[in-house]
Parts: C-alpha cells; structure tokens; sequence
C-alpha cells in the first residue's frame, strides 16, 4: 500500500527538540541567530559593536549604551519563564494536529493553567497575525458557516446570538488537492464584509466558487472571478466536488476544537481558527514548523494580558 508522504514525513521528534533547545543557554543562541541573522545591529543607532552583559542576560551598544535582549519588543517580553518553556510550548502547538488545550499544556509543561492559557494565546496570537497577510490565489473554494450551537430559549437558525459567522475558504491545486486554507470570523454574511474580506484575503487572479449566497458576489470588488451554484439543502449540498474541500475543512475543525477544547469564547475564536489555518498550510515541513514559527514571533509585538482578554478581533 503506497503511503501519503505528506503525512509520513519525518516530522521534528521531541529528542531532537531537547537535543537543539534543552538548554537555557541554546535558546537564547538560537534567538539571537533568528532575530539578527546578519549580525547584530542595534535599534536606536543602527551600529553593530556590541558587549554582552553576562549577569542580566542583554546586549549593549558600545557606541549608545542601548540595552536589550533577544526577547525584547517580541510576543516574549517581559515573560518571567524559561525559554525551554517557550520552546517546548511552541513545538507542542505547532505538531499537534488537532490541537492541545491549554490544561493539556499545562501537564505537559509544568506551570499553572493561568500560565498555560496565556501561553497558548500569545502563540496563537503569533499565528493569527501571520496568517492575516496570506492571500489564497489559484481555485479557492469558499462558503460560509457558523460556530457554535443554539443556545436553550434563544432564537434559532441563522439568527441564534449564540452562532458565530465565518467564511471558510481552500485554495486547490490543478489536480484539485488543497493547498491553503484560510478561516476568518465576519461580523455577518453582507456585501461589504464579504468584500472587505476578499480584498483582505484574496488574489486578484483568484476563480472563486461558491453556494448561491448572495453576498458572495462581492468576492468580485476584489477582481476575482466567480462561479455560484445552487446546492439546496441536506447532505447532498455538502458533497458536491466544486466544494468538497472547504466543507472537508470545515468539519474537520469543528470536530478538532469541539474534541480538544473544554470551551471557546467567541472573542477568542479567530485565534483558534488562525491556529488550524497555520498548521495546516505548513504541513508539507513539520522539521521547519519551530525556526519559522520563532522567526514570525521575533517581529510580533508584545501582547500583554489586557491586549490578549479584548474583544474579538475581525479578520
């Protein structure tokens, strides 16, 4: 029986991660290399002549005397943890196909579950702000979908306050297979959201197929192409080709968050979706998930406890 390679890839083994990064030491090494790879250049005068200050752990400038360290004006400022926590956290996420809860990750870690939860967002924060910037090109299909159930005496269907909108959306290849996909919360299924969100999200080259919805005519503000078909309703409408991706996708992370998560704030969601989205387009090298999720997380600015508690934040 011939195997799926994508899915029997060597991947990135916990030995191997406790061989490059088990110490503090090899962490802070492999940060300074990911946040200046041409050497080290300092903020404020730009000149690369540094001292290290053994004790505090920082860099200084021999020309301005600025001071900082390898976590400075990153998602790792001011953390109080070991980076070997940081590390160990990170390649728990990115591996784990269906994802892990932040109880889970507490087990696995060995800190509280307040530390745990702020863990995982400030990580799926890390995901979320890189795949705002993916645009799906080529044949992407899209639909739209809700999370969440109706909540007992409220209203039903489309209208329950308790159902979340989203647009779901896979870019396939020419032999149909999916390559991208890419999950964003709308504050409803409108003409201006969806356009907002195919200027955002979408190439301009893009055929784009979807149900007859509507709203989904916007996707051409966006100088997409597009095609609409009538599926009607019962399982037949989520099985026809032209949309067996998305749906596939669709049921797939419903399953996993609804499996693996005790609960999801709706404020909170995008992250979770984001979470999904950038395991899923990074799937063809699970050995570079690590150094490529450190590299975004160098350049992501902080995120403090109040930043990470708002409210949602619409993709």
């Amino acid at each position: 029986m011939s195997k799926n390679m994508i899915q029997h890839q060597h991947g990135y083994s916990l030995l191997e991660l406790f061989k490059n990064y088990g110490t503090e030491q090899q962490c802070i090494d492999a940060l300074f290399k990911w946040k200046w790879a041409g050497g080290y250049i300092c903020s404020k005068c730009g000149s690369k002549s540094y001292c290290s200050l053994k004790s505090r752990k920082i860099y200084q400038c021999n020309h301005c005397h600025h001071q900082t360290s390898v976590t400075a004006n990153t998602i790792f400022e001011h953390t109080k943890l070991p980076l070997t926590v940081w590390f160990l956290s990170v390649h728990l996420i990115t591996q784990a196909k269906t994802g892990i809860s932040a109880l889970a990750l507490k087990r696995e870690v060995g800190v509280s579950y307040n530390t745990a939860w702020k863990i995982k967002q400030k990580i799926m924060q890390v995901m979320k702000e890189r795949e705002d910037w993916r645009k799906l090109s080529g044949n992407v299909q899209i639909d739209d979908a809700y999370y969440g159930g109706e909540r007992h005496g409220g209203k039903r269907g489309r209208g329950s306050e308790n159902k979340i909108p989203f647009i779901a959306a896979v870019s396939t290849n020419e032999e149909g297979h999916p390559i991208y996909m890419n999950f964003h919360v709308v504050e409803g299924f409108r003409l201006t959201e969806v356009s907002r969100w195919a200027k955002k999200h979408l190439s301009s080259d893009s055929l784009v197929s979807s149900d007859g919805l509507a709203c989904f005519t916007a996707v051409e503000d966006a100088e997409c192409e597009h095609s609409s078909t009538v599926t009607g309703g019962g399982y037949e409408s989520v099985t026809k080709e032209q949309f067996i991706w998305v749906n596939t996708m669709i049921g797939n992370v419903k399953n996993s968050i609804s499996g693996t998560y005790h609960a999801v704030r709706g404020k909170h969601l995008p992250r979770y979706f984001a979470e999904f989205c950038y395991r899923f387009n990074r799937r063809f090298s699970l050995e570079d998930m690590l150094p490529r999720f450190m590299f975004v997380a160098l350049k992501t600015p902080p995120m403090p406890q109040r930043l990470l508690i708002m409210a949602e934040a619409y993709g």
